[in-house]
């Protein structure tokens, strides 16, 4: 009688599992949309050392279309706001005393492939987390201004590095669309077959080094005619700050920049998701 109790209590357990399993398998994941929120920080010729002390608010939007429980093609819109200053630069006197910043809106559109470590399925507690990598191309729109006696000036029309001047011919105004290249790490946890959390940290690497305005070489304040009435031209004031801290360093040929390398900037966010479902009925046996 014991014998028969125990087949009977294993074999009904057996079937509840085959019940749960195929009810799991019978929900099919399409995707998810969600919304990001966190901090964006910049690295370039302002921020040579890469440090992370001015994080800026980003925000974004993003759809993520599964292809299994392993991969998905993500699709997202993002706004960050990045900036810098020399002040900030305490062990490099040079950049301290050359005392340039920026600030700059940027808006992102990127495509992405997602790889999950671990099988992802929501609406199964077993398989409820995963860490991912990502990799994508987008493109992306920059601006970068500056204050000058509490008045916000556009760094681009300004010329700074001599653009557009026939003294250098060969500077033409940059463009304020560029490439990027999303690159990083997340992690994301099913709360319920709904909705999904998560946090991830991606670096873009982009294709223009003037994201702060700053690139190759002084160009000499002459080149930067004054106003009718005598005084510096806004140009002039903000393509050599260092008459702010001391005598002026930006003679023409000296080093503004360093254009061999391009700037970048990464973002960290939280996500918050919601799971696009459908249902199959499972195979009859």
């Amino acid at each position: 009688m014991k014998k028969l109790v125990v087949t009977a209590l294993l074999f009904n357990s057996v079937l509840c599992v085959q019940k749960v399993t195929a009810q799991y398998e019978s929900i099919v994941q399409q995707g998810e949309f969600g919304i990001s929120v966190g901090a964006a920080h910049y690295f370039g010729d302002l921020n040579t050392r890469a440090k992370l002390n001015r994080p800026k608010p980003a925000l974004g939007v993003f759809f993520r279309k599964q292809f299994g429980n392993y991969t998905a093609l993500r699709i997202s819109a993002h706004y960050a706001r990045l900036g810098y200053s020399d002040v900030y630069n305490t062990q490099n006197d040079y950049q301290h005393r050359r005392n340039l910043s920026f600030n700059s809106n940027v808006f992102e559109l990127a495509l992405q492939g997602d790889f999950n470590f671990f099988k992802f399925v929501p609406a199964d507690p077993y398989y409820s987390f995963t860490p991912y990598i990502t990799l994508g191309v987008g493109v992306f729109s920059y601006d970068p201004y500056a204050f000058l006696n509490g008045q916000k000036y556009f760094l681009r029309p300004l010329g700074t590095e001599g653009q557009g001047t026939a003294a250098y011919p060969d500077r033409k105004p940059y463009n304020t669309m560029a490439v990027c290249v999303p690159i990083g790490v997340g992690v994301k946890y099913a709360l319920n077959e709904r909705m999904n959390l998560g946090f991830e940290v991606v670096y873009r690497y982009t294709t223009t080094d003037y994201l702060d305005d700053v690139s190759k070489t002084y160009v000499g304040s002459d080149k930067f005619p004054p106003l009718p009435d005598g005084t510096p031209s806004a140009a002039g004031l903000l393509q050599d700050r260092s008459y702010e801290t001391g005598d002026v360093i930006g003679i023409e040929g000296r080093q503004r920049g360093y254009s061999k390398q391009k700037d970048a900037y990464v973002l960290a966010e939280l996500t918050l998701s919601w799971n696009l479902t459908s249902y199959r009925c499972p195979s009859a046996n």
